[in-house]
């Protein structure tokens, strides 16, 4: 048993085994398991047969010596006893042993037995050519393919293209088995399936899954099996086909139904159970609701053909007509029901819209005639029977148009033709065409006629016959007028184009094609301004153009006043357009060329704007760098005199020298700064003054004091020059102070070292009027001009320029005026006015 169990498990059981060799390795096993014991059995018999032959004589030989010998002897003599008794229990037990291994034996063979037999039915059975294996071990990729499938099939027989289902069953075929092959390897789901080949035989494929393999069969089926399943194939595919006109009569907005050979409805479409004010078409054949009356399901039920009719029901409450049409057969009925209330209403509509068109054409004084499809007369009026002084029984007998024609021409009451039949029938050819005919016929009487033959949808034409003999007359006067007007807008500079009120040009002259780029053939008389607008629109498709022109040419306003404007055409033009209404609803569209004068207009605004966006970005440019200086400049100083402090550590000659350097470096940038800040904020329009009352005397001393280290460093004295009674005024401070200190640092820069500065001060009634003076070297007359402007840098110090300018912007905001008067070796005074200001109300009452 342990070698059959090492035959089954052995080292061939990892690799991928076939049936066969798994049967032919089972019967192997168990042959050389019965070999095996065959020889132990052998062994043990011989065993016991010696056992049982030595026992007599050892047993007298025993007692024999047993009366010889001692106690020794006795001793060894009944060991050696009990050894020999051993031997036989064992001798009894082999040969029972003996006898149940044959019975074992017996049963392996009738086991091996049994496995051939089996192996041998199984290999008959996968020999067989009606089926196909495949076999899918749960540790290999690699399936095994046992038997084959009959040639009629189109099966391939090589085991790579059988595995390409595409190649020789049907795609939908294909595709099913693919999916439920993936399902049974993956989630060992069992399937029976119907497949088609490409020939259209029917193979049945079954796929199992049993001791870790999966196994697909393809079994080609016999006669009685494959009608069978070519029914089950024809069976699905009706359901499907079924199931798809349900859903597409379910889709439909037309009632359809089904009844049984009883007249009982079994199926209807959601349109119907909507039709008959069911919840949804199954509680509308539960109930049994009807959408036909009674009558007319009687009349369809009496029909052995289809029934096809107009029946009259109510829907929701309203009146509706249904075209019916009922099919019967064997198993009852169908119908299906097609509102026509509103094609009922139409044609009614259109009876009465008939009748009416007959009696007004019958008052107008315009000849009509109207012929039905067979070409006879079917409608005249008065005018026309006037026209051609017909008999009125010839008319009413309907008579074919041919045969008036004829009659009309024995009248000489037609114009004579070379080729009479030719111009007959290509007037009777309007009943083939389409659009409208028109024709003039001169008449031998002198009339002139313009003939409109129209096609009726319905079949035949209508004609209508104008008489333009007094026309005719008036348009060859009109004709000449028009073509003097011509001549004269043709020979305009200016553009002209004159619109009816019906959208469409009249006239328009060669500039007014030139301007715009169109052809005469695009803007010729009768074309509408769509078509206008299409054509100018290259040039110029605005909102403000062509359309605007439209709207304003076809309006029914009563006031039409005129309009101008402008328009930039894509090409550069610029035009200066008019609409002027003219009489008979009439209007023109006159275009003047101003391209070269707009253009000088808008040269010198677009350098205007940019001096504009220039200085503003100036002006922001320095405000924001103002601001970014500031923080660190403040820093700088603040630090500069931390370094000055005892308690930060004594500091070196050079090194307090370059600290003084550094902060008075920084105070001077500072200055700068600010005073960029305040011409910026100026620039700007927000500053504002801080208005107080400021008592002079006491501004002058502060005044003094501050510019008295830089008299020091300048080496330049200050003569102050006031009355002890000036008084105060109502100013900004910080602003009048620093308006003192900018002239006098520029007098001191432009004054010759231990020379005196002269502050003069005086009250002129309320304003208050002061002065700087120095003798400098003065200031040429050339650039007296430009002393104000910012960043103008005068003298032998220099600087950044904007002293006087910041001067010159405080005393505006004050209202008031500087004046500078210098010539070259005598020196430069500076002399300031400012008005007294008001402080605000509440300040006032306060």
């Amino acid at each position: 048993m342990s070698e059959l169990k090492k035959g089954l498990s052995g080292p061939g059981a990892g690799a991928p085994m076939t049936i066969a060799t798994r049967i032919r390795t089972i019967c192997e096993t168990s042959l050389k398991a019965l070999k095996y014991h065959k020889g132990w059995l052998r062994f043990l018999a011989a065993g016991s047969a010696l056992s049982v032959f030595a026992t007599p004589a050892l047993a007298q030989e025993a007692v024999g010596a047993t009366r010889l010998l001692g106690s020794s002897e006795v001793i060894t003599f009944s060991v050696l006893l009990g050894v020999v008794s051993a031997a036989l229990f064992s001798a009894v037990w082999m040969i029972r042993q003996r006898g149940r291994l044959e019975d074992e034996i017996g049963a392996l063979r009738a086991t091996v037995s049994d496995a051939k037999h089996r192996n041998a039915r199984l290999q008959a059975l996968i020999s067989d050519k009606n089926r196909r294996i495949i076999v899918w071990d749960g540790l290999s990729q690699r399936p095994e393919i046992l038997g084959q499938l009959p040639p009629e099939t189109g099966a391939p027989a090589a085991d790579a293209d059988f595995l390409a289902l595409g190649r020789w069953l049907k795609p939908a075929s294909a595709a099913e088995a693919e999916r439920a092959i993936e399902t049974l390897r993956s989630q060992a789901q069992s399937f029976d399936l119907i497949v088609e080949t490409t020939r259209n035989e029917i193979i049945e494929v079954q796929g199992r899954v049993s001791g870790g393999q999966a196994f697909v069969r393809f079994v080609a089926l016999n006669n009685l099996r494959r009608e069978a399943a070519e029914l089950q194939l024809e069976r699905d595919r009706l359901e499907q086909s079924l199931t798809v006109f349900q859903h597409l009569l379910d889709s439909l907005d037309l009632p359809v139904w089904q009844r049984s050979r009883e007249g009982t409805l079994v199926w209807a479409n959601a349109a119907y159970g909507e039709a008959v004010e069911a919840r949804d078409a199954q509680e509308a054949v539960r109930e049994g609701r009807e959408l036909l009356s009674a009558v007319a399901r009687e009349k369809i039920k009496a029909t052995n053909t289809p029934f096809r009719d107009r029946v009259s029901t109510v829907v929701q409450g309203k009146r509706s007509f249904f075209e019916v049409v009922d099919a019967r057969c064997a198993a009852g009925s169908a119908g299906i029901g097609l509102d026509i209330s509103e094609a009922e209403a139409i044609r009614e509509e259109l009876q009465r819209t008939l009748k009416s068109h007959a009696e007004t054409l019958d008052h107008l004084a315009t000849p009509v005639a109207i012929f039905d499809g067979s070409q006879r007369l079917q409608f005249y009026n008065q005018a026309f029977q006037s026209l051609w002084n017909l008999d009125t029984a010839f008319l009413e007998r309907r008579p074919d148009h041919g045969e008036m024609l004829d009659r009309l021409r024995a009248a000489s009451k037609l114009p004579e033709q070379l080729n009479w039949r030719q111009w007959k029938d290509k007037v009777l050819s309007v009943y083939r065409a389409i659009d409208t005919q028109t024709e003039l016929w001169h008449l031998p009487n002198g009339q002139t006629l313009r003939v409109f033959a129209t096609a009726r949808p319905q079949g035949g034409a209508t004609w209508v016959f104008e008489n333009l003999t007094e026309k005719v007359d008036l348009e060859t006067r009109y004709n000449t007028l028009v073509q003097v007007q011509d001549d004269t807008i043709d020979h305009l500079s200016e553009g002209v184009a004159v619109f009816g009120p019906d959208g469409r040009i009249r006239l328009s002259n060669p500039a007014f094609r030139a301007l715009w780029g169109v052809t005469e053939a695009q803007a010729q008389p009768g074309t509408h301004i769509r078509a206008i607008e299409q054509a100018c629109a290259p040039s110029y498709d605005g909102a403000d153009g062509w359309k605007r022109f439209g709207r304003i040419i076809t309006s029914f306003d009563d006031e039409r006043p005129s309009y101008r404007g402008l328009l930039e055409l894509h090409t550069g033009l610029v035009l200066d357009f008019a609409v002027i209404p003219l009489s008979n609803a009439q209007t023109m569209l006159t275009f003047v060329n101003i391209t070269d004068s707009v253009r000088v207009e808008r040269a010198l605004t677009e350098k205007n704007d940019a001096l504009r966006k220039a200085d503003a970005l100036k002006n922001d440019f320095v405000q924001h760098v103002s601001y970014e200086l500031r923080s660190p400049l403040t820093n700088i100083i603040g630090f500069a005199d931390l370094l000055k402090t005892p308690s930060m550590g004594a500091l070196n000659e050079r090194q307090a020298e370059y600290v003084d350097h550094i902060a008075t470096s920084s105070a001077i940038l500072l200055t700068i700064v600010n005073d960029i800040l305040d011409l910026a904020t100026v620039d700007a329009g927000i500053m504002e003054l801080e208005l107080s009352d400021i008592e002079l005397s006491d501004l002058l001393e502060d005044v003094a004091m501050e510019f008295s280290d830089r008299l020091q460093e300048n080496h330049v004295s200050l003569d102050i020059v006031a009355s002890e009674k000036l008084g105060g005024i109502v100013a900004d401070h910080q602003r009048l102070k620093q308006i003192l200190i900018k002239l006098l640092a520029n007098a001191a820069n432009f004054a010759a070292e231990g020379t005196a500065i002269e502050l003069k001060c005086w009250r002129d009634g309320e304003d208050f009027v002061f002065s700087v003076s120095d003798n400098g070297p003065g200031i040429p007359q050339d650039v007296l001009r430009t002393v104000f402007n910012r960043f103008e840098s005068h003298g032998r110090r220099g600087g950044a320029g904007l002293g006087l300018s910041i001067v010159e912007s405080f005393v505006s905001l004050h209202h008031g005026t500087v004046t500078i008067d210098s010539r070259e070796g005598e020196g430069t005074c500076v002399t300031c006015r400012i008005p007294p200001g008001s402080l605000p109300s509440v300040v006032a009452a306060e």
